[in-house]
């Protein structure tokens, strides 16, 4: 669940290549951000507290340079781990123009635990991955040379977040590359329309609206599957308020409950609670 979580928070095309090209202007975060979000599941046509997730950056050292490092956690209570339990933790880190250099994801989902980690470098016009996963003691590696930029689950967010989406139609696809812990998967976001949404803390948003799709093909008939509707602030933060995944065991809702050191005002608030 928590990769579709994160995947619902994009909005970047990908098609660069080089370290300098696969960075961008931090125009939305600051080191100290945190956002704090309540997950619900839909059980029997009801919806039911089933955890939380929190994500912070913050400042940090790697290999001598000062860079960003994003943690993000997400875990179910103790009603939910009866039926499924979920620890998860990923930790990026990327230069402080958010190139992306490292990741982890450390998943307890039910009986399996997992770890996925992502090394990232640059050399003659290239993005080089080297990426495993590990599971039940066995580790499974994985070495790419790619002339695009790759990113993880939780740099592509923080590039997202700084470009400019007011030129977007509705309908309009964006494209990128992201590194899974097993293969670099290209993935497909499509922009919908700005609608204003009432969060759970009260507040009523201004959000732009894209939808994750999967694409399936029915014999020669390609179809375009969504697997999450989200919605973001409509201002220079970029910040997701709510996500609505469409899971194989049913759907989820992650809320947004709680926004403490944006860097920009929320000019997207419609009406205060």
């Amino acid at each position: 669940m928590i990769r579709k979580l994160i995947l619902c928070l994009f909005l970047l095309a990908g098609g660069m290549a080089a370290s300098a090209q696969c960075g961008a202007v931090n125009d939305a975060i600051k080191p100290g951000e945190t956002l704090s979000y309540e997950l619900k599941f839909n059980w029997k046509f009801v919806w039911i507290n089933a955890g939380w997730a929190k994500m912070t950056v913050n400042e940090t050292t790697y290999n001598g340079r000062p860079c960003l490092k994003t943690d993000l956690q997400s875990y179910t209570n103790k009603k939910i781990d009866f039926f499924f339990k979920m620890r998860d933790t990923l930790t990026c880190i990327t230069s402080q123009d958010l190139v992306p250099l490292y990741f982890r994801k450390g998943a307890e989902e039910g009986k399996r635990y997992t770890v996925d980690e992502v090394k990232f470098s640059y050399q003659n016009g290239k993005c080089i991955v080297d990426q495993q996963r590990t599971l039940r003691g066995n580790t499974d590696k994985h070495h790419d040379e790619m002339p695009v930029c790759v990113y993880d689950m939780l740099s592509i967010l923080l590039q997202a977040r700084s470009y400019d989406p007011t030129e977007y139609k509705p309908g309009q696809k964006i494209l990128f590359s992201m590194a899974t812990g097993r293969a670099v998967e290209k993935q497909t976001l499509i922009y919908r329309r700005k609608e204003n949404y009432k969060a759970e803390n009260g507040v009523t948003y201004r959000c732009l609206v894209f939808s994750l799709v999967e694409v399936e093909y029915v014999g020669e008939e390609k179809k375009e599957k969504e697997v999450i509707t989200f919605y973001i602030t409509d201002d220079r933060n970029h910040l997701p308020v709510r996500l609505d995944m469409y899971l194989n065991f049913g759907s989820a809702k992650a809320f947004l409950t709680d926004i403490k050191g944006n860097r920009h005002p929320l000019t997207s608030i419609v009406k205060e609670r």
